[in-house]
């Protein structure tokens, strides 16, 4: 691998935005570690295995998440890579049909290690319940495993938005992410004030694609005042969060009557604001950090791996401690002094397991060929990824335990189980590879 990153790295064109290839090494791998230091498993004198949240057991530390609460960068960026995507594709094919080819072109890194995933674990679930194997470790894994697909389910919603809303963005400009401030305010509004039941579910797509409507403004270098930016949605969070129904921690709590995340609130919009302005004001000094060529191939590097280290960190995580179970070894009370002592070999344990993982399945994150757009069906690209979406989101609620006891949750008023969502993810997948095929072009497979 290091000669092809090497020869990536030198092959970088001299315009290419290495910030924003940063910003997305550094929104995933925060969100990594972050699930590794939260995660807190214990064992009870019944023999019943728990996960909990540090953050639960130590409240004062909900005010981290103002700062590794960063998903809303990894959206940020997808927003710039979106808009320079479409705008590529356009320009090659000029009037013609570039739906399909585009949504192909974004989502073949994304779905491919993301259907592996899925197919490994739903293959493990079932043969566990097969043969009527288990443990209170391995039926918690089960369930958590799947849960970060939420995040995969958010960003296709993105892709498949992405021409609307970019040409929506060229009209209005500040405009058109104005609009969906409004309409994120409003949703809360109705929610809070007036107990509109439902609608708070509108801000799973207000919130996440008013942030991805930043990432539009970057990529057009409208945004100029990013302090601006950071101070607004700095303040707006903090009057939200101390005069308003709105909780301190800016990820999802066990038994919290209202949860920044799910569904994200305008609190989490005022959030996204102040760290997009945040890291656009560290853009000056990591731009000269990333001129070292040994700095940009390490980039480079973890972006090729990036997605893959996602999905299979909770794996990782989860193995190590039943391998820590399965040596006796005690599981201090969490935020206790031998907790954590034991941190840092844990994680580092993870890390490890991690690595490994990475390299078993780090293939299915490499693109193919590129293709010339043209050729291709919209529409039927855009039914395989509203199955993707359902299917991948369906399974984030699910899970992938008891795959055969007809388990089930409920995706924007669709019930279904895990074999369902199973279903609509594989063939939505492939409906989106097959619609984005046509002639293969001469040119190399890298997009941003």
């Amino acid at each position: 691998m290091g000669s092809s990153v090497r020869e990536l790295a030198e092959k970088t064109p001299t315009g290419r935005d290495r910030y924003i290839d940063l910003l997305r090494v550094a929104s995933l791998g925060t969100v990594v570690v972050g699930h590794w230091l939260m995660a807190a498993v214990t064992v009870g004198a019944d023999g019943r295995t728990e996960v909990g949240n540090l953050l639960a057991v130590v409240p004062g530390l909900q005010l981290l998440t103002w700062v590794l609460q960063i998903m809303p960068v990894f959206f940020f960026v997808g927003g710039f890579s979106h808009a320079l995507s479409y705008r590529s594709l356009s320009r090659k094919a000029p009037g013609g049909s570039v739906y399909s080819a585009f949504l192909r072109a974004r989502l073949q890194r994304l779905l491919r290690p993301t259907m592996v995933f899925i197919g490994v674990w739903g293959v493990a679930a079932l043969a566990v319940q097969l043969l009527g194997e288990g443990g209170a470790l391995l039926d918690v894994t089960l369930r958590l495993v799947a849960q970060p697909l939420w995040f995969i389910g958010i960003y296709l919603a993105m892709v498949a938005f992405t021409p609307p809303l970019l040409r929506l963005h060229e009209r209005y400009g500040w405009g058109a992410f104005g609009g969906l401030v409004l309409a994120a305010g409003a949703v809360d509004v109705a929610r809070f004030a007036f107990g509109v039941p439902y609608v708070e579910f509108l801000n799973f797509a207000f919130v996440w694609l008013a942030v991805h409507q930043l990432g539009f403004l970057r990529a057009d270098g409208r945004l100029r005042v990013p302090a601006a930016l950071a101070v607004a949605g700095l303040a707006g969070a903090s009057a939200l969060v101390v005069f308003g129904p709105y909780p301190l921690s800016m990820v999802g709590m066990p038994g919290e009557r209202v949860s920044n995340m799910a569904p994200p609130t305008f609190a989490l919009l005022c959030h996204g604001m102040w760290l997009v302005g945040a890291v656009e004001l560290l853009r000056g000094p990591a731009v000269r950090w990333l001129a070292r060529p040994r700095v940009w191939r390490g980039v480079v590097a973890a972006n090729g791996v990036s997605m893959t280290a996602f999905l299979w960190h909770l794996t990782a995580m989860l193995g190590v401690y039943g391998v820590l179970i399965a040596l006796d070894v005690p599981l201090p009370e969490p935020a206790s002094g031998q907790w954590w002592a034991q941190v840092p070999p844990r994680m580092a344990a993870a890390a490890v397991l991690t690595g490994l993982l990475v390299a078993a399945f780090r293939r299915f994150e490499r693109p193919g060929p590129a293709r010339e757009p043209g050729g291709g069906s919209g529409p039927v690209a855009a039914v395989g990824v509203v199955l993707c979406l359902f299917g991948v989101l369906g399974i984030s609620m699910v899970g992938f335990g008891g795959l055969l006891e007809g388990r089930t949750a409920m995706v924007v008023a669709v019930r279904m189980t895990a074999p369902v969502a199973v279903g609509m993810a594989l063939v939505g997948w492939l409906l989106v590879e097959r619609a984005g095929r046509s002639s293969l072009s001469g040119s190399g497979g890298r997009t941003g």
